[in-house]
C-alpha cells in the first residue's frame, strides 16, 4: 500500500474519533442508558388492552437541558406565637402594715400539673408569713439566693390563693416582689407577674423647703445688675447736671468779654482812654467779630468710678459664667448611657419586677439566681446564672434581638454577654435568638450568663438593637 494510502486512512480514524468524542455531551442520559441496556425480546401480544394513561402523568420528553427547580419561596424564621399555658399566676399587693402579697395560681388544664412557685424576695427581706407549705430560702438579693418556694400540685381547672409577708431593713417604702410558676425543673417558666406594696402610712415626699432669696444665684445675679444699672444712671446724672451748671456762666463770660477775675471789659483803649472793640464799637454794616470763646476742658469720671464700675462688670459676668457651668455640671448623669448621637432613645434603669420600655422593646427580669443546680455547667468553667425575662414587642412590626448584646455587669466593672448554647439548653433547644418576636407579643423565656468566679452580676443590660439605649435592671 501506498505511504499516501496509509496516512489518509490515519488521518480519518483519527476524525472520526474526534467527532464522536465531540457527539457524546450531547447525548442525553436516557439515551446513554438505552443504549448501554440490552434489547430485551418482545413479549407475547396481551390479551387485554393496558388502560390508558392521563395526560398529567405522561413522561416528558428528554431535552438534554437539566430541569429547573420549583420555586420554593424565601421566607424568615416564623415569629415566635407565645402559646397559652395551662397555668397562669397573678399577684396583688395585700393592703397590710407591712409588705404582703396574695398569689392567685390557676390551672386551667383538664388534667393534674405538678409546678414550682417560686416568690423573689427583694435585697434585705426575709419572709415572716408563709402560708400554703411554702418555704423561704436565705435573703434578699441575688448574693442571699432569697426566694419562697413552693411545690404544688394544681387538680385540673383550680384556683389555688397563696399568702406571704416580708419584713424588710429601712423604711417601709415601695416593695416590689415577682412570682413565677415554673415546672418541676424550676427552669421553664409558665407564667409570671409582680406587684408593688405601697404601705398605707407611707407619707408623700415633702417637697424641699425653698432657699432664702439672698442664697438663690439668680436672685444674686439680679440685684448685681440692678445696683450695677443704678449706680451708672447716678453717675450720668450727676456728670450732666455738673455740665448743665457751668455751661452757662462759661457763655456769659465769653460774650460779655470779662476776664477771668470779673472785673469789667477788658479791650485795647484809645487816646482818649476809651474802650475799643466792645459791643458800643460795634459798626451796623460791617459789625465786627465777637471775641472767641475760650475752649473749656471736658470733666471726666473719677477714675475709682471707672475701675470700681468695670470692676463690678467683670464680677457679674464671672459669677454667672461660674453659676451656669455649675449647673450644667450638676445635671450630668454619669450612670447612663449617652443618648444623643448614634444612641437611640434614653436609657433607663430599674430593679427587678419592674417593668422597663426601650425603643422597640418592654423587657421585665422576674428572677436572677446563680448556682451550679440551675443549669448544667458549661464546659469551659464558669458559673451559670438564670435570669427570668419577659419580652414585650411594643412596636406595630415583628422586631429580632440578639445574645450578644444582652449582658450582666459584674461587681468589678467586667462584663459578659448572654450564653448563647447554654440559654439553648435551658429553653429545651431552641435558639431563642433566631426568631423574631411578633408584634404586640410577650415572651417569657429563661437567660443564662455564666460569669467567672464566685460574684453574681450586679446589673443587667437588655437592649434590642446595636444602635438601641437599652434598659438597666439592678439585682443585686
Amino acid at each position: 500500500m501506498p505511504a499516501s494510502r496509509r496516512h489518509h486512512r490515519t488521518l480519518a480514524v483519527l476524525v472520526n474519533c474526534l467527532g464522536v468524542i465531540a457527539a457524546v455531551p450531547a447525548l442525553t442520559p436516557a439515551a446513554l442508558r438505552a443504549t448501554a441496556a440490552p434489547v430485551p425480546s418482545a413479549p407475547p401480544p396481551a390479551v387485554v388492552a393496558a388502560p390508558a394513561r392521563p395526560a398529567a402523568a405522561a413522561t416528558p420528553i428528554p431535552t438534554g437541558v437539566p430541569a429547573v427547580p420549583p420555586a420554593v419561596p424565601t421566607t424568615g424564621p416564623a415569629p415566635v406565637q407565645p402559646s397559652m399555658p395551662p397555668v397562669s399566676v397573678a399577684v396583688g399587693a395585700a393592703g397590710t402594715p407591712a409588705p404582703g402579697y396574695r398569689i392567685e395560681v390557676r390551672n386551667a388544664g383538664t388534667g393534674m400539673v405538678e409546678t414550682m412557685v417560686r416568690q423573689e424576695m427583694p435585697g434585705g427581706a426575709r419572709a415572716t408569713t408563709v402560708t400554703g407549705g411554702g418555704r423561704a430560702t436565705g435573703t434578699g438579693g441575688v448574693s442571699g439566693g432569697g426566694a419562697i418556694v413552693w411545690r404544688l400540685r394544681l387538680p385540673a381547672r383550680s384556683t389555688t390563693t397563696l399568702h406571704t409577708a416580708l419584713a424588710v431593713t429601712g423604711p417601709d417604702t415601695a416593695v416590689t416582689a415577682p412570682a413565677c410558676v415554673y415546672g418541676t425543673d424550676g427552669t421553664r417558666p409558665y407564667d409570671c407577674a409582680t406587684a408593688t406594696w405601697v404601705g398605707a402610712a407611707t407619707a408623700p415626699t415633702a417637697p424641699q423647703a425653698a432657699a432664702p432669696a439672698w442664697r438663690r444665684p439668680p436672685v444674686l445675679l439680679a440685684a448685681l445688675t440692678a445696683l450695677l444699672v443704678l449706680a451708672g444712671g447716678a453717675i450720668w446724672w450727676a456728670v450732666r447736671r455738673r455740665r448743665q451748671r457751668t455751661g452757662p456762666a462759661t457763655a456769659t463770660a465769653a460774650t460779655s468779654g470779662a476776664g477771668p477775675t470779673g472785673a469789667g471789659p477788658t479791650g485795647p483803649t484809645d487816646a482818649v482812654g476809651a474802650r475799643v472793640g466792645g459791643p458800643a464799637d460795634r459798626g451796623t454794616v460791617y459789625p465786627r467779630p465777637a471775641l472767641p470763646t475760650p475752649a473749656s476742658r471736658r470733666r471726666r469720671p473719677p477714675v475709682w468710678v471707672a475701675v470700681g464700675l468695670a470692676a463690678a462688670v467683670l464680677a457679674g459676668v464671672v459669677g454667672a459664667a461660674a453659676w451656669s457651668a455649675t449647673q450644667r455640671v450638676s445635671a450630668m448623669d454619669t450612670t447612663k448611657q449617652p443618648t444623643s448621637g448614634a444612641w437611640v432613645g434614653s436609657s433607663v434603669t430599674g430593679t427587678m419586677g419592674v417593668s422597663l420600655r426601650e425603643t422597640a422593646f418592654e423587657f421585665t427580669v422576674y428572677r436572677m439566681s446563680c448556682g451550679t443546680g440551675v443549669v448544667p455547667t458549661a464546659p469551659g468553667g464558669g458559673r451559670p446564672c438564670l435570669a427570668t425575662v419577659g419580652v414585650r414587642n411594643v412596636t406595630s412590626e415583628q422586631q429580632t434581638w440578639h445574645g450578644q448584646l444582652q449582658r450582666a455587669y459584674l461587681p468589678s466593672g467586667n462584663w459578659v454577654a448572654a450564653d448563647e448554647d447554654a440559654t439553648r439548653v435551658a429553653n429545651l433547644g431552641r435558639d431563642v435568638f433566631a426568631q423574631p418576636v411578633a408584634a404586640g407579643r410577650r415572651v417569657l423565656l429563661p437567660l443564662v450568663f455564666t460569669v467567672p468566679g464566685t460574684q453574681p452580676p450586679k446589673q443587667l443590660e437588655l437592649r434590642s438593637g446595636v444602635f438601641s439605649a437599652g434598659v438597666r435592671v439592678d439585682v443585686d
